[in-house]
């Protein structure tokens, strides 16, 4: 096929929708079970649910539940680890699994090998909260018991909430009988992960925090002595309000370790347990840990020689060996240049999930006595020809105030394609959620879906992101609203500047907290022409009453206390500017979503009104939560999108039904 010349935004691509929507999602809470590897993985087409996969010691996959089997918790709303095995139950007969169903939030135990396997359920239904919520397991045999973070609601409120560490027995007489669910801690504390037990048995530990924190804002590591009925001499080791400890782990000799940030950074330490001193073992300015977004993240894994398997990196994080005595640090080789915290060990080997720009997830082997890696499962594949994809570049630019500003830009990219000369491309600038997170660049078919199609994105690390130390995070303290709209601002006119993009063609997307900042730039800013605005956070004072309780005093290190500054929530909060949209957007709702719920959304569409209101669409979707699951659901999302760009940018996609606009 010979090069075509075809104006930006008009180019046909291979990568449509559907395919886009079909790779959504990535495998999640991988664990070694024997010599077997467990793990879920997204099924866009199938509800959205999570299916808990299995491969064998022979490399067989397959699908130990089928639909409606949905293993994902709701602990805390974003999950945890919802599985975990015993991988040797007495008697034999292959693994004992326990899971976590989404529908009803119980806990389930299943013996795939056996004949006739099906779940069974372990504990009761709840009569408010929509079910006792488990997550973070870990199965304890030796006492017939599973062990993990129990949220139960007290009442109807999102923060009629409580969470502790209980015990549930495995002969399942606890699915009726909310009284045979057995509390190891009090609920003290709002916040906790689940229990590591040292190598006897005999102690464990667990983080725990409180409100106004974040789990990236301050933390304690707890210990207690593991009696016959429980916990007993619960202490605080390290932590506090200024100190992060997102995890510990004991090694097989007894030492224990946890990363903590107290020096800015999340580095890995060896703890005493009987005094709390923390010695740095391998002390970089780089990151051993990330965000607590969800419960039981695993970003380091104790090795039987005494080595640590680590992840770690300035922005992106790579897979190590360190070992904690000398402090040499080696790093694994391949292609694969982003690794999720989600590490697993047997043996000599660990693995993980790992992708790099022009492959998605997959899970790789490394083989730490040779050296070697592989990859062993969920293998990525070509689903359209690589040619067709983005070749993106991490890039730093200078922001206000000369600060740094940490991007991917993605420039559009399709072999079978050129612009007419002299013609420059719309960019669209794409904000991450949390704030307090990152994004990794790797492979996503969805920026594909634009890129291939002659218009280039944008990634920004605003201010606030992990992955570049505690003070980049703290940048964004009192100042959300400000320092992501400055940011995301500063790449948008520097790639104008330098003459990579068109500077009337420039748009802004984001869901979450990249929704409230894609709703505060097109209110309070000029430089983008349009936006796409998926469950956003849109009225700031209202949102901390309306969303669930692990956020609901998020605001207070984002934008101050309330009560202190009324005035700055009213000031930066989109639906407050609704009169002043830079241009028209499309704003995308899920009406099941209980973080940023639909009436952030309404409330902001009520707020637009007189002849100046721009064209808009809103589109609803019903049983859709907090972020897009089913596969109709992101392919209407990502049409939508590129239709607003093409009516506003002045292109007719190809193939892509017109979306209707209002004013």
């Amino acid at each position: 096929m010979s090069v075509r010349t075809v104006p930006f935004g008009a180019w046909e691509s291979p990568i449509d929708a559907v395919k886009a929507a079909s790779f959504d999602g990535r495998p999640e809470w991988l664990g070694a079970v024997g010599d077997e590897l467990w793990w879920t993985a997204p099924r866009p087409a199938e509800g959205g649910r999570r299916a808990l996969m299995r491969r064998g010691a022979d490399g067989t996959e397959v699908c130990a539940l089928p639909a409606p089997w949905n293993v994902r918790s709701r602990v805390i709303e974003y999950g945890g680890v919802p599985w975990a095995a015993d991988a040797a139950p007495a008697g034999g007969g292959g693994p004992l699994i326990v899971f976590t169903h989404f529908d009803d939030q119980r806990l389930y135990a299943f013996r795939p090998d056996l004949p006739d396997a099906a779940p069974r359920p372990l504990t009761p239904v709840s009569r408010v909260g929509g079910g006792l919520r488990w997550a973070d397991l870990c199965v304890m045999p030796e006492r017939g018991e599973v062990w993990g973070v129990l949220e139960e609601f007290t009442g109807e409120g999102a923060t009629d909430v409580r969470r502790v560490i209980a015990a549930v027995p495995l002969d399942g007489s606890a699915a009726e009988d909310r009284g045979r669910v057995r509390e190891l801690t009090d609920d003290s504390s709002r916040f906790v992960t689940g229990p590591k037990l040292s190598p006897d048995r005999r102690q464990a530990v667990w983080t725990a925090w409180d409100h106004p924190s974040m789990p990236w804002d301050g933390t304690e590591l707890r210990i207690a002595d593991v009696g016959d009925e429980g916990f007993t001499g619960i202490r605080t080791l390290i932590g506090g309000p200024d100190e992060s400890v997102p995890q510990a782990e004991w090694a097989a000799d007894g030492t224990l370790y946890a990363v903590t940030d107290r020096s800015g950074w999340w580095n890995l330490h060896r703890v005493d347990p009987a005094t709390g001193n923390a010695v740095n073992v391998c002390p970089r300015e780089e990151e051993f840990g990330g965000a607590g977004w969800k419960v039981g993240l695993r970003w380091f894994a104790p090795l039987p020689d005494g080595t640590l398997a680590v992840l770690h990196g300035r922005g992106a994080l790579r897979l190590g060996v360190l070992d904690p005595v000398t402090g040499e640090l080696t790093d694994a080789p391949g292609p694969w240049t982003e690794w999720d915290a989600a590490l697993a060990v047997n043996g000599s080997r660990v693995t993980g999930l790992a992708a790099s720009a022009m492959t998605g997830h997959e899970i790789v082997e490394l083989d730490t006595v040779g050296g070697h890696t592989r990859s062993v499962g969920a293998a990525h594949a070509d689903t359209v020809d690589p040619g067709h994809l983005p070749r993106p570049v991490e890039r730093i630019f200078t922001g206000a105030g000369g600060r740094d500003v940490y991007a991917h830009v993605y420039p559009p990219h399709n072999p079978d394609f050129i612009a007419p000369e002299g013609e420059l491309p719309p960019y669209v600038v794409w904000v991450h959620g949390g704030p307090t997170s990152r994004v990794p660049m790797v492979l996503d078919l969805e920026i594909a879906y634009f890129t291939s199609r002659g218009i280039g994105v944008a990634e920004v690390n605003y201010g606030g992101s992990t992955g570049y130390g505690r003070e980049y995070r703290n940048r964004l303290r009192e100042r959300w609203g400000v320092v992501d709209v400055e940011d995301c601002v500063t790449v948008a006119e520097a790639l104008v500047k330098e003459g990579s993009a068109d500077p009337a063609r420039l748009a802004i997307r984001g869901g979450s907290a990249g929704g409230w900042t894609t709703g505060a730039a097109l209110t309070s800013v000029t430089t983008f022409a349009c936006g796409a605005i998926s469950y956003p956070i849109l009225d700031m004072a209202a949102w901390a009453a309306e969303t669930h309780d692990f956020e609901s005093r998020y605001t207070e290190s984002l934008v101050g206390p309330i009560a202190e500054v009324p005035e700055r929530y009213k000031e930066r909060s989109p639906v407050y500017r609704a009169d002043g949209v830079a241009g028209p957007f499309v704003l995308l709702q899920g009406l099941a979503d209980v973080i940023c719920p639909p009436a952030q959304s309404e409330r902001f569409l009520s707020h637009l009104t007189g002849q100046g209101a721009p064209p808009h669409a809103y589109l609803t979707f019903e049983g859709e939560g907090h972020g897009f699951r089913r596969l109709e659901t992101i392919v209407a999302c990502l049409e939508a999108e590129l239709s607003l760009y093409g009516q506003v940018f002045g292109f007719t996609p190809p193939g892509v039904p017109r979306l209707g606009l209002s004013s």
